[in-house]
């Protein structure tokens, strides 16, 4: 048996290649994604926002992820990661352009929330990775494609001012942002030409039902219904964040809040007929998968993936306020936060693979609640030095934990794996919404201690996460028993 570390990185053929290309497609969306950030202040200045106006923006970018990851991770397992990464792509570039060329606020609100569909580009490499590497070298490989991809928000913090000063002009940020979108366009189409979505001879594993994640048990279908009320709630916490902001007016709201109430109760319809049958004969025991595992590893991520969400739109202002920095040097201690990625993640998937997925999840998330809490202590008495190597090693376990996450999600039923991979990115991005708002009314330390209680919540549950089988069995629709060697 190969070793869980031999992935060749300098090859171009094959499982690799189909990684390279992969991880790169990601690091486009997340650039996409994040690239009004770093030009806000141009974009600002240009159409003259308010700070309400500004937070909006920042705030309304993750709105539409929530949704979007779950409807991706349907349509991944129906259609493939070729065709659905390809269409994200090509969708996406059209999106961007418009928020490029909008000339109002309402414009760039608009065109910035429907961005927030590009953040579900993240699922569909979970299982196009799933379905190309085994389980030796599967929690690498996701840390690989995570971290390496993530690393495109802050490539998009590095490139697209200086690009945009090149472009010169009122309307430089603009030229830079359609360069982006020309870019997913372009690459839309080599992606398309260059990957398959499995490997010669592989069977893609399509769920059996429509509409919904499939369950196997009645109390799994009520646990699923019940993981489903954070999402909504995150998008009800978020539209009173905008209103609190005046960004949106109470009616407008009120009108939100009821469309959430209408969507859950379809998304609940949805869910009973996909899974109707199991009310009235148990699923055979060979196709059964507990739902614990999912639930499970939607809350590491929401600590995770949330944590690093909200930290990293709240760092460069504490180092400001904390140590009366510059914003320019502020900025730079906290890209730090980020820039671990490159390593973090992929650490954490191969720790997985190579000593085993429930040990390392309780080992990050362990060491995450500890640099939090110390995080918490952090103020203008810390040396800046001690301040930032704190803060880059608690970022480490952060990501390490997310690349954990990942290398277990392709492992928990294989023809479901882009549904999973949006429900648990989904949760990230509550967490995100989540610990946010806990800042929005506490002070930075009671938001490090919050983060760090949530972890300390997360490894008990994961005391009952179960670790994946040595094969996993599919059924074809003729019937017919497929057993797949995960080792």
């Amino acid at each position: 048996m190969s070793s869980p570390s031999s992935i060749n990185l300098l090859s171009f053929t094959g499982k690799v290649k189909v990684l390279h290309l992969t991880w790169f497609a990601f690091f486009l969306t997340f650039v996409v994604w994040f690239n009004h950030a770093p030009l806000m202040a141009a974009i600002r200045d240009t159409l003259g926002l308010s700070d309400e106006q500004v937070s909006a923006l920042l705030m309304i970018n993750v709105a539409l992820t929530i949704p979007a990851r779950i409807i991706i991770g349907m349509l991944v397992d129906h259609f493939g990661p070729r065709l659905v990464y390809t269409w994200l792509l090509l969708v996406s570039s059209l999106i961007c352009l418009l928020f490029a060329l909008a000339t109002s606020f309402q414009q760039l609100l608009l065109f910035r929330f429907l961005l927030g569909f590009v953040g579900a580009g993240f699922v569909i490499g979970i299982r196009m990775i799933g379905e190309w590497f085994p389980s030796r070298q599967v929690g690498l490989a996701e840390g690989i494609y995570g971290g390496w991809g993530n690393f495109g928000s802050a490539a998009a913090a590095l490139v697209l001012p200086s690009l945009a000063l090149l472009y010169g002009g009122d309307n430089g940020w603009r030229y830079a942002i359609g360069t982006t979108a020309v870019m997913i366009f372009l690459y839309a189409f080599v992606y398309y030409r260059s990957v398959r979505d499995t490997p010669e001879g592989a069977t893609y594993f399509k769920p059996n039902k429509r509409g919904a994640l499939e369950v196997t048990s009645v109390g799994d279908f009520w646990f699923c219904l019940l993981m489903h009320i954070p999402l909504f709630a995150a998008l009800a916490i978020l539209t009173s964040r905008l209103t609190a902001l005046g960004v949106l007016p109470g009616y407008v709201s009120l009108l939100i809040y009821g469309i959430l109430v209408v969507l859950f109760s379809y998304q609940a319809s949805l869910l009973y007929r996909a899974n109707k049958d199991i009310f009235t004969k148990p699923v055979p025991q060979i196709q059964r998968y507990r739902f614990k595992q999912v639930a499970i590893l939607n809350l590491c991520y929401l600590v995770t993936f949330g944590s690093e969400l909200a930290v990293v739109s709240m760092l460069p202002l504490f180092f400001l306020d904390t140590f009366q920095l510059t914003p320019i040097m502020a900025g730079m201690l906290a890209s730090g936060f980020a820039f671990m990625n490159l390593v973090s993640r992929p650490t954490g998937g191969w720790f997985s693979d190579r000593f085993g997925r429930r040990l390392t999840l309780v080992i990050t998330l362990s060491a995450l609640a500890v640099g939090y809490f110390v995080m918490a202590l952090i103020d203008s008495t810390w040396s800046i030095a001690v301040a930032v190597l704190v803060t880059m090693a608690c970022s480490f376990f952060v990501q390490a934990g997310e690349g954990a996450v990942f290398a277990m999600v392709p492992l928990v039923r294989r023809r479901l794996t882009g549904q999973i991979a949006g429900m648990v990115g989904a949760y990230g991005n509550v967490g995100g919404i989540l610990f946010l708002a806990v800042l929005s009314v506490a002070s930075p330390g009671i938001f490090f201690t919050v983060i760090a209680g949530a972890a300390v919540l997360a490894i008990a549950a994961v005391l009952f996460l179960d670790e994946p089988d040595t094969e996993a069995v599919e059924v074809l629709p003729d019937g017919t028993v497929q057993v797949i060697e995960l080792h």
